[in-house]
């Protein structure tokens, strides 16, 4: 090597191998051979040429490729593991091919097409700790990747990989996650009218205690865009879920089925605000407009009308902007006290009894400043209704639910033109089998506002336990659609598998149980209705496996326990289900 020249370059190194190769080969070598070759040629060397990849080199049971981009190496990393999670299924465990993958970005020698170096040693070492199935990635690399593939890599921590000097923060990517994540977005039709997203505003002061005001400001344009009838608004807790990323405004309107896309920042300093907004049109990129208000603090909720109604204009030029609803009305309040409320609502979604006590304990600080905050109580109402249904407070089932009513009709009293007070209340009215004052009280909370996938969801819920479930179905659909990315989208595909439990169509309310389960686990019913619907088709092992999960989210659950009560009008819906977690092995 001395006397030829060898390049040096910054490149991403894509290392991965096969997982048990040896088992393999020593159990069916000429089977295994095939098998990798067919991966090999059908699969893994079109994703990496569709990524922009070269294979440098290829082992007996890996791979080394070289990407000029860690964006290339890691979207391409994603594509390869969920593609052999889709070959692999149907094959027994013993015969599968699963990868593990590293990537590094760091220098790297070439030499006759071949590459030597740190950056190399480090991506196989990386490879090496890899979960089968998963990927591993250093913290050069994850620099580069943050914010720009459709995934959240887990931070692992500092690393000592063999024979690296240093150690190496590590971030992967577990398999169940490259599989889900992966799946590429077919996009959601356009709405029929003008359709917008607002994502989460920018915190700009360099202050941790600034995120929840900055949240505050594109939440409350939110509910006032949310009053004019006449537009698409995703809600906020879809449109939150970029919060930190570095998106393409396109994806985004793809990704959630809107045309225009809002995205701003606020910086504070001293007592005045400085709020920058941006309206795009995601089908093409291009700015519709733009603005930067600078405002003392005291007039913020003014400035917030202002941007309102600028946005507005913008999207239907020539509509006047005089009947646009203000913002609701608030008293005033001190920012800490904003934030609690904020803290206490995403508790409350959360479905943990841990969770379920930080929110207790919020409100009550909330409410002792503020008795009449609506939010506040909703949240409160919300909250003692999980609590006493799943067993998390120290209180009777009964009279949890009379504290949840109790909170609820101060919330409708406080506000009873806000369709989330109003919803809190018919969730307490189902509960009591007041199942058409509630439907009644959701299509009025509904009309009060229409972009609220909160009202439409518990449509959807006293429907399904009123014993209309394609009713309920529709309503479900509405909600899912109106905030595709919602935390509370595991109770609505949760309801969806009520729905399809008590039509007995049990195959489709198993779908929707795992559906429920994939977005959040915490949630026991999810796993109550699995557990039914499997023993209803005669499917054992799925059944005893969801009944497991039910009684340990629910600990010492009996067929008597109060916490599965459910307002079932019809009884037989109640015995539907009680017939199916008995035949799955619940205890009476």
């Amino acid at each position: 090597m001395a006397g030829e020249r060898v390049e040096r370059r910054l490149s991403a190194i894509f290392a991965s191998d096969i997982v048990g190769y040896s088992r393999l080969m020593e159990a069916d070598e000429e089977g295994t051979l095939a098998r990798m070759n067919a991966h090999r040629r059908e699969f893994l060397e079109p994703a990496v040429a569709q990524n922009r990849g070269r294979i440098v080199k290829r082992t007996g049971d890996g791979v080394l490729i070289e990407f000029s981009s860690a964006v290339d190496a890691a979207r391409c990393a994603i594509d390869v593991q969920r593609g052999m999670g889709e070959r692999n299924a149907g094959v027994s465990p013993e015969r599968r091919i699963e990868l593990r993958i590293g990537i590094h970005v760091g220098d790297i020698m070439i030499e006759d097409d071949d590459i030597f170096g740190d950056g190399v040693n480090i991506a196989a070492r990386l490879e090496s700790i890899a979960q089968p199935g998963g990927i591993c990635i250093s913290d050069d690399a994850y620099r580069q990747v943050r914010g720009k593939v459709n995934v959240n890599f887990q931070d692992s921590g500092e690393q000592e990989l063999k024979n690296i000097a240093r150690p190496v923060r590590v971030y992967q990517l577990r398999p169940e996650a490259a599989t889900a994540a992966a799946k590429p977005a077919s996009g959601l039709a356009l709405p029929d009218k003008p359709s917008i997203a607002v994502l989460a505003f920018q915190n700009m002061s360099g202050d941790v205690e600034q995120e929840f005001f900055a949240d505050g400001i594109a939440e409350d344009i939110i509910t006032a865009l949310s009053k004019a009838h006449w537009l698409f608004v995703i809600a906020r807790n879809s449109s939150f879920s970029y919060k930190g990323k570095s998106v393409d405004v396109r994806e985004v309107g793809r990704d959630l089925g809107v045309r225009y896309v809002l995205e701003g920042s606020v910086r504070k300093a001293g007592n005045r605000v400085r709020i920058t907004a941006q309206l795009i049109d995601a089908t093409s990129g291009h700015h519709v407009w733009a603005e930067r208000y600078d405002r003392a603090l005291e007039d913020i909720f003014a400035v917030q009308d202002e941007i309102t109604r600028s946005i507005i204009g913008a999207i239907a030029p020539g509509i006047v902007a005089a009947e646009i609803q203000r913002t609701r009305g608030k008293e005033a309040a001190q920012l800490g006290q904003w934030e609690r409320v904020m803290r206490a609502h995403w508790h409350v979604w959360r479905f943990t009894r841990e969770d379920c006590r930080e929110a207790f304990h919020l409100t009550d600080e909330i409410l002792r400043r503020d008795p009449n905050n609506a939010l506040a109580l909703a949240d409160l109402s919300f909250n003692w209704h999980f609590g006493g249904v799943f067993g998390w407070t120290t209180e009777p089932i009964a009279k949890a639910m009379e504290k949840s009513g109790d909170a609820a009709r101060r919330a409708v009293a406080a506000e009873d033109r806000d369709a989330t007070a109003q919803a809190a209340l018919a969730v307490y009215e189902v509960f009591s089998n007041r199942h058409d004052d509630a439907i009644k009280r959701l299509m009025r909370a509904v009309e009060l506002d229409p972009n609220s996938s909160l009202a439409r969801g518990q449509l959807g819920v006293a429907l399904s336990f009123g014993g209309e479930p394609d009713r309920s179905i529709a309503a479900l659909e509405d909600a899912k659609r109106l905030s595709p990315r919602d935390y509370l989208m595991v109770i609505w595909h949760a309801v969806d598998a009520w729905s399809h439990l008590h039509a007995e169509r049990f195959a489709d309310a198993m779908a929707c149980a795992k559906q429920a389960i994939e977005f959040n686990p915490t949630f026991p019913d999810s796993h109550g209705i699995l557990a039914a619907a499997a023993a209803q088709l005669g499917q054992m092992t799925e059944a005893q496996a969801g009944l497991a999960e039910f009684v340990r989210l629910l600990p010492e659950l009996t067929l008597s326990d109060p916490r599965l009560i459910r307002p079932f009008r019809r009884p037989a819906d109640r015995e539907r289900f009680f017939a199916g977690l008995r035949k799955a092995g619940l205890a009476e």
